[in-house]
């Protein structure tokens, strides 16, 4: 048996597919990490979600960004953006049970006996991992609950910009998903910033990566969300393993061995336009 980390899919189903024929997966013997962002901007972001769906329980996913764009499109609380390519999704005679699917997946996944958490874009260092789980929590029960259109409804937005624990309603439940699903670039404490996406070099002043701010544990901590690291955490001062190495922007879909730690790509099939 093993366990491999997938970055961002973003709708590269061909890549996805020759990615597990090379790791030689199975379904009833391995198990795959999968660190969101499956659909949007590739070409085939029905053939990515419905892969992962019909991969059951060989899969731990956690939402990403563009998953709860979709999520909120799809109920009537958002509008597509100019790149998106979730049409086919929105238009498939299965979109309800896959939708459902998507919206009982997790923001966090941990494995303890690795000391090994998976979020879409990080864990910051102000935030333990008791922490990280009772507000990964709080989110999901709305996610998957009757006050989903409530949440979906006013999920975009960039205030408030910093956790604090006295936080309550929306502002509260912003403030988690998007320490989840969007953090790149923080302060000391803690403040997200939200304008730069590109490399080290574009971080505003007095903001640094979130892993490079040192952690009381020892945690691994696996994330996708920032292509532009191209797999890279120079500067870590924690053990974090950057997934998301751009296949949707014409690099490499990744897998990491959980169990050897070696790294498996597959070259993109497509320059983006």
């Amino acid at each position: 048996m093993a366990t491999y980390a997938i970055g961002d899919l973003q709708g590269c189903y061909a890549e996805f597919q020759a990615l597990l024929e090379r790791l030689d997966f199975s379904a009833s013997r391995d198990h795959l990490w999968l660190a969101g962002d499956l659909v949007n901007r590739g070409p085939d972001s029905l053939g990515c979600l419905r892969r992962c769906v019909a991969l059951d329980g060989a899969a731990s996913v956690v939402l990403g960004n563009h998953d709860l764009h979709l999520l909120a499109v799809a109920r009537g609380h958002g509008r597509l953006k100019r790149h998106d390519t979730l049409m086919d999704i929105l238009e498939a005679a299965d979109r309800e049970p896959m939708l459902e699917w998507l919206r009982q997946q997790p923001l966090l996944v941990a494995d303890a006996e690795r000391g090994m958490v998976m979020t879409h874009a990080g864990l910051p260092p102000q935030w333990s991992l008791e922490e990280a789980r009772a507000r990964a929590t709080e989110a999901e029960a709305v996610l998957r609950g009757d006050a989903v259109d409530d949440f979906l409804a006013q999920m975009y937005g960039n205030v408030p910009a910093r956790w604090d624990a006295a936080l309550a309603g929306i502002d509260r439940l912003r403030a988690i998903v998007n320490v989840f699903t969007r953090m790149r670039f923080i302060d000391a404490e803690g403040t997200l910033d939200f304008a730069a996406k590109e490399g080290l070099d574009s971080a505003p002043a007095g903001f640094a990566p979130w892993f490079t701010y040192p952690r009381a544990d020892e945690l691994t901590l696996l994330f996708g969300h920032w292509a532009a690291l191209e797999g890279r955490t120079p500067g870590a001062r924690v053990d974090a393993r950057a997934l998301d190495t751009g296949c949707v922007w014409g690099r490499e879909l990744t897998a990491l061995n959980l169990e050897s730690g070696e790294l498996i790509a597959e070259p993109a099939r497509r320059t983006p336009s």
